[in-house]
């Protein structure tokens, strides 16, 4: 593998390419329009060249771990009840800043809540069935200070690689502010550099760590604001305006809903075929009953039966723009990991006419798009639910190829958490919540075996002889 000091000279490298290419794009969509847009990359952004000697590297004795959403607070916490320090590295300010601060008003969880638990601790029993945003991030602060959880903020990891020789995980981070803009040192040369040290790292940056922003053909040249979901925050501020959401998954679904319920003219972007489910089958959540199909009944049979209940609760989507993919709804969430649109009232929005249902986008013109079947429409603002991506690839340089291209575990089973070299993976299953809570749990049980044993051997390759036994062995 090459040096561990030129993946970090790459890191800064690709930083300031990508600054630059922000700025670009910035420059091209505001000099001839007064446009509001918003180009979307959590990327950290350097002002200038970001000097390569760093202080002394910091050696945590356990785990560190990145990212400080529900996964990382999960494994923290399971981690130190298991006895073993952990370090959360952060990029943001504080914990689940995708929850605090990139997620859009009506937002609830759309499983209940016993299954969106974190270990150890449960939600209030007074929460509802589905928790609001808000409800969620609280139930997310007190977990962290339930746990006494140790965090360095304000840290966007850049590199990291296992050093062979000396048995550890070198991680290199840079200090950026909130908007993981750089903070200049004190002396004005750059962004503060710092390196830790660890014998496990644990992956848990999300599998939303990036917004995805396609470039639509025109862009520059639409006048109205294009934001991504990331940055949206409620219908009440597009009130009468026509607007296109991009995007058919759960936030697109919910966003062109709570549009309409704000009096906005939403239309919605289906650009491929799309399994939308009730949020409930029988009074029970659609998401159990589900699993528990998947664990009883052939996966063909629960796919059947999810989409014989919706044709029969909701009549033909396709009718109306919504065609199903061919292959079964769970059938697609366990094998590529696509997960359904659970219906919290879009649906009916649809069929009475208050969302417009679309096709893909050919071009954007100066007041609206045309669309792929030629029709033309005028729009005032563009929102993009085009969601998210991993952003491991960019940092983390492992040679066993555990990840794919794409930042997730290459293997989907049961064993996805764990990789070679003390590399864990918490949260990136395409399994939710959920998933994660199990991924903290299998990753805490390993890496105490491990921590206790090194313990051990390390004692006991320190402990001094008694004498009686010195004066045994020169007898």
């Amino acid at each position: 593998m090459p040096p561990y000091s030129s993946y970090v000279a790459e890191a800064y490298s690709s930083c300031q390419e990508q600054q630059e290419e922000l700025l670009d794009k910035g420059r091209k969509a505001g000099d001839e329009h007064d446009t509001k847009l918003l180009f979307c990359s959590s990327s950290t952004r350097v002002s200038q060249a970001v000097p390569l000697d760093s202080s002394s590297p910091t050696f945590w004795k356990g785990a560190i771990v990145v990212g400080a959403g529900p996964a990382g607070l999960a494994t923290a916490a399971c981690l130190e009840l298991k006895g073993v320090p952990c370090l959360i590295v952060e990029k943001s300010d504080g914990i689940a800043s995708l929850w605090k601060h990139n997620t859009y008003n009506r937002l609830h969880l759309h499983i209940p809540k016993q299954f969106c638990e974190l270990p150890h601790l449960p939600f209030p029993e007074d929460f509802p069935t589905y928790p609001n945003r808000q409800q969620f991030v609280d139930y997310l602060d007190k977990y962290a200070a339930r746990f006494d959880l140790h965090f360095r903020f304000n840290e966007k990891v850049i590199a990291a690689a296992f050093d062979t020789a000396a048995g550890y995980w070198k991680i290199t981070t840079m200090h950026c502010n909130h908007n993981n803009t750089v903070l200049e040192s004190s002396g004005g040369r750059g962004g503060v550099l710092s390196e830790f040290r660890a014998r496990w790292l644990v992956v848990a940056s999300g599998e939303n760590a990036e917004a995805i922003c396609p470039v639509i053909p025109g862009a520059r040249h639409f006048k109205g604001p294009v934001v991504h979901s990331s940055q949206y925050k409620s219908g009440a501020d597009y009130k009468g305006r026509n607007v296109l959401v991009v995007g058919a998954g759960n936030s697109g679904m919910e966003i062109a809903l709570d549009l309409s319920n704000f009096n906005a003219r939403p239309s919605l972007v289906v650009r491929s075929p799309v399994h939308i489910l009730p949020r409930e089958v029988f009074g029970k959540s659609t998401f159990a009953v589900a699993m528990k199909l998947v664990k009883n009944f052939p996966l063909w049979f629960a796919d059947s039966f999810l989409v014989w209940y919706t044709w029969a609760l909701m009549g033909d989507t396709s009718s109306y723009g919504l065609h199903r993919p061919a292959q079964g709804p769970m059938t697609l969430k366990l094998k590529f990991g696509k997960t359904p649109v659970l219906d919290v009232g879009t649906f009916a929005k649809v069929k009475n006419g208050d969302i417009k249902v679309v096709p893909a986008i050919d071009h954007l013109t100066s007041d609206g798009a045309q669309f792929t079947d030629g029709q033309v429409q005028q729009f005032d603002a563009i929102i993009l639910a085009t969601g998210y991506r991993s952003n491991v690839p960019q940092w983390l340089h492992d040679k066993s190829n555990f990840f794919s291209e794409e930042g997730f575990p290459r293997n989907s089973s049961a064993e996805a958490w764990k990789g070679e070299t003390g590399l864990y993976v918490a949260g990136l299953g395409r399994k939710g919540i959920l998933g994660a809570a199990f991924d903290a749990q299998n990753i805490a049980q390993d890496i105490s075996q491990l921590f206790f044993a090194a313990e051990l051997e390390s004692h006991n390759r320190v402990q001094p002889v008694p004498q009686q036994h010195q004066h045994q062995q020169f007898r």
